[in-house]
């Protein structure tokens, strides 16, 4: 089984776009630093700090960021300069540790700080910085500070080009070599002008601004042509925005060749499978195949409660029942279209190269055996969920199919806390039905919610139904707002939409006698309960 990822499709010569390497040294804001590039139309891919030269140089970056990090420079074990980033000889941003990094190679000293930094600081921006918006008032700038070591002497050919009450060096700049530190994260939100200051740095290097919907439809159209020539393609679809916008990404470029097929696993929301092969059928005009699998998925969980064996079980079973349909349906196929996006990646792997568990295992990632014969095909691999999206508007794609919000690979098992069984599925189901057709009716369910679900708990309270004492489960509800699904804030629904949804489930859900609404951000929380 083999994938094929933008920089690899850069090496066959399919298309040339320009790019930005983002060297992760452990920050918890790297996935941000990605954002706000792409934001600006910039293509760009995270790479942790001891990736190969070759992979990195692979996607023929013309500048170069390096992330910040928990560690000192001056530590035993602490991540060090790749030999790379001063020969590659073109613009370079340390951010934080990627700063002190900088200066520690080429020269500067860094030292442990006599006051720590964190949260809000004040920045004095000089005049002579290439990078620093020169427009503001009083020069001065409210920025995001997360350390406690510093620079404090400049390395040859610097100059200081902001500095805070706490920190002489807050910024520095070789312009001559095209060469930037910032002390501080441009990339968080709370750091005043700081897509501005990202801008500045792409402009620097002269990048186009030509990651748009456009191209990338062009160019993963003339990659996917290219690759698959007249070899025949199968797709396993679940009607979630990522694999319906690779599915129409492969269409488009291949038409026929495709043949797409749908498992139902018994673990859907109400209607769920006829409303995904209408919207196939009504909008891509592609036929897809409905495989009945609820017994199959019943019985293997059977009495398991544990969530990531929950995961690692219909992973299994979804695999054999794959293996098996895709003989009958793609007998001939050479290929297979997934709909993996970066957060995937992301959370499957967790971050840098081995460096932390995963959070959580990914239907998308990892979960097909190696030996499977198909070859992968992700054209939306290196995408975030907003940019999956903007495909998807660019291929033509109806808003119900573009903005539908996610739905786990492992359906409601994993919103259904404790043992699954067909009777607490069916009590899932009406709450959640309930939920979305409240949120529908209020119109609340595209740009105010991006994810909104029901989960029930393996938890019983006392309650009074019918003046009569009750002890019973418990419905959480969970709405969250959120641009790529890698952090996500709870959507402040309401209480009067709360009241009444809470107020439906009670009634109409039997089994149930209480509703909590989750007021958790990501992270610490996942979105997702299992």
């Amino acid at each position: 089984m083999r994938t094929i990822s933008f920089s690899q499709a850069r090496t066959f010569g399919i298309y040339a776009m320009d790019s930005v390497a983002i060297i992760d040294f452990g920050s918890q804001y790297s996935q941000l630093i990605a954002r706000r590039v792409r934001e600006a139309q910039v293509y760009c891919e995270l790479f942790p700090f001891d990736t190969d030269a070759d992979k990195v140089l692979g996607i023929q970056p013309k500048a170069l960021i390096l992330s910040g990090g928990p560690n000192s420079v001056y530590e035993e074990g602490a991540p060090t300069l790749p030999n790379y980033i001063l020969a590659a000889k073109v613009p370079i941003l340390g951010i934080c540790y990627g700063m002190q990094i900088l200066a520690h190679n080429i020269g500067g000293i860094v030292s442990q700080a006599p006051t720590h930094e964190y949260g809000r600081s004040s920045v004095v921006c000089h005049s002579n910085s290439m990078l620093l918006p020169k427009s503001i008032d009083g020069n001065t700038l409210q920025a995001w500070m997360s350390h406690g070591d510093q620079v404090t002497k400049l390395p040859p050919g610097f100059d200081v080009t902001a500095t805070s009450e706490n920190c002489p060096i807050a910024a520095m700049e070789n312009s001559e070599q095209s060469i930037f530190g910032l002390q501080f994260h441009p990339e968080v939100h709370h750091t005043e002008h700081g897509t501005e200051i990202i801008e500045a740095f792409l402009r620097t290097a002269c990048l186009k601004r030509d990651w748009t919907p456009s191209k990338i439809v062009e160019d993963s159209i003339g990659r996917i042509k290219s690759r698959v020539g007249a070899a025949k393609v199968i797709a396993a679809v679940s009607g979630g925005v990522d694999s319906t916008v690779a599915t129409a990404l492969v269409h488009k470029a291949i038409g026929d060749q495709l043949s797409c097929f749908y498992v139902d696993t018994g673990l859907m929301r109400c209607g769920e499978t006829e409303q995904v092969v209408r919207m196939f059928q009504k909008h891509m005009q592609v036929h897809c195949k409905v495989i009945s699998a609820a017994e199959d998925f019943m019985s293997v969980l059977s009495g398991v409660e544990d969530p990531e064996q929950k995961r690692k079980l219909i992973g299994e079973k979804f695999i054999r029942i794959f293996e098996r349909e895709s003989q009958r349906i793609g007998s001939n196929a050479k290929f297979l279209v997934q709909g993996t996006i970066y957060a995937d990646v992301v959370e499957n792997s967790g971050k840098g190269k081995d460096k932390s568990a995963k959070i959580k295992t990914h239907h998308n990632v990892g979960g097909l055996p190696e030996k499977l014969r198909f070859d992968l095909i992700e054209p939306l691999r290196f995408m975030f969920k907003d940019e999956v999206r903007a495909v998807g508007t660019e291929l033509r794609l109806p808003d119900e199919m573009v903005w539908r919000q996610p739905f786990p690979g492992p359906g409601l098992a994993i919103r259904c806390l404790g043992e699954v069984t067909p009777e607490r599925l069916d009590c899932l189901r009406i709450a959640d039905r309930i939920m979305q057709s409240e949120l529908q009716e209020a119109n609340l369910l595209r740009h105010e919610t991006s994810q909104s679900f029901a989960v029930l708990l393996p938890v019983r309270s006392v309650g009074v139904m019918g003046d009569a004492r009750s002890y019973e489960e418990v419905i959480a509800l969970r709405a969250v707002v959120t641009n790529d699904f890698m952090t996500a804030d709870w959507a402040r629904l309401p209480y009067e939409i709360l009241s009444k949804i809470s107020s439906r489930i009670i009634n109409e859900v039997r089994g149930v006698n209480r509703v909590v609404y989750d007021i958790s951000t990501k992270p610490p929380a996942t979105i997702e309960w299992e």
